[in-house]
């Protein structure tokens, strides 16, 4: 009987049969193999397992020779069994020797045998081992096929990992009691001292086979059904938060409401697993599919349904997950293999004191809500979550982006100095609030602050900020799982202004396309996604976008001043294009009888370099330009900020990147124009020392940094720092930072 005609229990059913025998753990692993092969009309199936040096071992086979059982290995990333374990991801060939990665093994008299699956042995989310069918005639396996060894992979990976063979099986370093630095990447600054709370483990998987098909399917509906009365009572909780938090946890309730994902949960069900393994199978699958997508969003939606998934495995396993939430350190350093946004959002943030992920990303839902915590974090911090006990003192530095963990008394001295050192610094910062930003020689400088959520609009207050010289609409369309109605972005944009209380909120119109993708917005697949179709392009070609936001823009500010800032301006042909379509919005507010602006100021980010050479058309045309100082020096350096081998390799305080500054500074000023810069450059005391020296007046940074860069600003002299930068510029002084550095020091400037 062909596969596909044949019932997944069947295997599944004599799976069981052998695990529950008495036999010897390798008997068990010969007889598994065999019913494989079996079932699958496969004429080879072999077990490799990962030993703790990277090396995969052949532990049983049948097909090949016996004789290289326990004597066969494979280096790392040798051949396609080593691929598999690389890569995590099944393989899958109609001729497996044409493959440029096959690695023939004569002691396994393989060469007759010409098609190949393989599938990686997975246990918490670590490789352990591969499992592999062979026939010899030329064939691809069935996506049947496929599934059925993935689930008995699964099922492999929980036994040798708890069985005999553990001590083999590659694993996480036990536990130790000395000091344990780890290294990962910042996506919110700051410090944390305080004691590790492990976000709740996943609960592990021990009954794979179900006993009765009813009951379990039974206990699976009742799971998502208290799943999503959870999910339900969240949002409800939430009520009164931010219109993001509310946007996450309508996403996650969408996903608990998918009834693909039920489906497959419930087949996986019928098939003859248990609940708990349904869930298990059907999440490794998934994440599987989605890590494989380069799309960020769905990247995204892996972690939000790795967190639905652990819900549902601690509601089958009766777990309390209030009880855990209630033991939870008044000083805890969160730490977490992965986390969803609404899982993030279930702890209380007055007992938090950072945050320590070892997978996500700068876009994860759970890292707005964590800055909305006001936390440290870091992510990609290899083996956190298995390198520390619950309760173990730790450190969080995401400056240097280290978490140390049971660190020495020492380095907790130093730490607790540097805390309060950090702690008097920003006592001293808060004093300076309602100080007016003015130099020792009388130069008013407007310092101002970045934003994209609601979340941001409580610093603008707590900084002493003038206003918000960048407020990046794009991140209420991110945050989202469909595209925000015109109401829902005009509530949003008035939000802000009220927020704002009359003090200047410079909008940029939608900046997405390239790496900031839409999952509603057809995908664009390009080579160089930051040179592509995004930004004022995607606006200008999609015009039923723009216009809609436009015209939420202008409600939200009715009888208010609107200033609109239009991104990657390339030429001066975009910025006419869209100025003609905000004015046939002007002429639709008014044939309508809607209240308009006050005044509409419509500005270019200066970020594109073409765009620096057309200036002086441009300027008797805008209504102001502000810097993009994070894009221009990109570009202008041909270096990928996000790439850390090249990031650093060119300094904004160069004399070529400080010319092209004192460049657009010189005209907008010859054309009277408004002019700013907006950048991490602005939010650096000698960077923003610079600045003013060049002429800006106006420059906007993360609401953190206004503290140090007006303590900088009240004990400069203005017209003595452009005098000496002037200078050093004329001189083509191979290294200003220092000169810079070194005046400071001399001048007594507080940097």
């Amino acid at each position: 009987m062909p596969w596909t005609e044949r019932a997944p229990w069947v295997l599944i059913r004599q799976l069981r049969a052998i695990m529950a025998s008495a036999s010897e753990p390798q008997a068990k692993l010969d007889s598994i193999v065999k019913v494989i092969a079996s079932n699958m009309i496969a004429e080879v199936s072999s077990i490799y397992v990962r030993l703790p040096d990277d090396t995969l071992e052949l532990f049983a086979t049948e097909g090949l020779r016996k004789e290289a059982v326990h004597t066969l290995r494979m280096k790392k990333g040798e051949g396609l069994v080593g691929l598999i374990a690389d890569w995590g991801e099944p393989i899958n060939l109609s001729d497996a020797q044409k493959h440029p990665h096959f690695s023939y093994k004569p002691e396994t008299g393989e060469e007759i045998y010409h098609s190949f699956l393989g599938v990686p042995m997975v246990r918490d989310r670590r490789t352990i081992g591969v499992l592999t069918v062979q026939n010899k005639i030329e064939r691809r396996y069935t996506d049947e096929e496929v599934e059925a060894l993935e689930t008995t992979a699964m099922v492999l990976a929980e036994t040798l990992a708890s069985g005999n063979f553990a001590g083999a099986v590659a694993a996480v370093p036990d536990r130790k009691e000395s000091s344990v630095t780890l290294k990962g990447t910042a996506l919110n600054d700051g410090i944390a001292l305080g004691h590790i709370a492990l976000n709740e483990p996943r609960p592990e998987v021990l009954k794979f086979f179900a006993e009765n098909v009813p009951a379990e399917l039974k206990r699976l509906d009742e799971a998502l059904l208290r799943l999503r009365e959870d999910i339900n009572r969240l949002l409800i909780h939430d009520e009164t938060s931010s219109d993001e938090h509310k946007e996450i946890i309508e996403t996650v309730q969408m996903l608990a409401h998918d009834r693909g994902w039920a489906r497959r949960m419930r087949e996986a069900v019928s098939a003859g697993l248990t609940a708990e393994a349904a869930v298990e199978r059907v999440q490794q699958n998934t994440r599987t599919q989605l890590m494989k997508n380069a799309d960020s969003f769905w990247r995204e939606r892996s972690h939000d349904l790795d967190d639905l998934a652990n819900r549902m495995l601690r509601i089958l396993h009766g777990h309390d997950h209030a009880a855990t939430l209630g033991r939870l350190p008044n000083d805890a350093i969160l730490v977490a293999r992965n986390m969803g946004a609404a899982e993030l959002l279930g702890y209380d943030p007055k007992k938090l004191r950072g945050l320590v992920i070892e997978d996500g990303g700068a876009t994860a839902h759970v890292t707005i809500v964590a800055r909305s915590f006001n936390l440290p974090v870091l992510y990609h911090v290899t083996d956190a979550a298995s390198a520390g006990d619950h309760g173990d003192p730790a450190i969080l530095d995401a400056g240097t982006g280290q978490f140390h963990i049971r660190p020495s008394l020492e380095l907790i001295r130093a730490y607790a100095d540097k805390a309060r050192f950090r702690a008097r610094r920003q006592a001293r910062f808060s004093k300076l609030r309602n100080v007016p930003p003015v130099t020792k020689d009388g130069e008013r400088i407007s310092l101002n602050m970045n934003a994209g959520l609601l979340v941001d609009l409580p610093h603008l207050s707590q900084s002493g900020a003038d206003g918000i010289g960048l407020y990046r609409t794009e991140l209420q369309f991110m945050v989202a799982s469909k595209f925000p109605k015109m109401l829902e972005q005009q509530r949003a944009y008035s939000r802000v202004l009220d927020e704002a209380q009359g003090r200047r909120v410079v909008f940029r119109s939608l900046d997405v396309g390239g790496d900031k993708v839409l999952p509603y917005l057809k995908k664009i697949n390009e080579e160089n996604p930051a040179l592509g179709w995004r930004a004022i392009r995607m606006s200008l070609d999609r015009p039923g976008l723009f216009r809609t936001q436009t015209r939420a823009l202008m409600r939200a500010a009715a009888g208010r001043e609107l200033s609109m800032m239009l991104p990657f301006i390339a030429d001066i042909s975009e910025f006419l294009a869209a100025k003609e379509l905000i004015a046939k919005e002007v002429a639709h507010a008014g044939r309508h009888g809607h209240p308009l602006p006050s005044s509409i100021r419509v500005g270019v980010m200066v970020e594109v370099p073409a765009i620096v050479y057309q200036l002086d058309a441009l300027l008797p045309l805008a209504d102001f330009i502000s810097v993009g100082s994070n894009d221009l020096f990109q570009f202008f350096f041909a270096a990928d900020r996000e790439n850390d081998r090249v990031a650093r390799r060119f300094d904004p305080l160069s004399p070529a990147a400080l010319r092209v500054l004192k460049e657009i500074a010189d005209k907008a000023k010859a054309h009277n124009v408004d002019f700013a810069l907006c950048g991490e450059m602005a939010g650096r005391p000698i960077e923003a020392m610079a600045l003013i020296a060049l002429g800006y007046r106006s420059i906007s940074m993360a609401p953190a940094s206004i503290g140090p860069v007006k303590a900088m600003v009240l004990s400069l002299n203005a017209k003595k720092m452009r005098q000496t930068l002037l200078g050093l510029i004329e001189e083509n002084s191979p290294n200003i930072r220092r000169e810079l550095t070194e005046f400071a020091q001399t001048e007594n400037i507080d940097i």
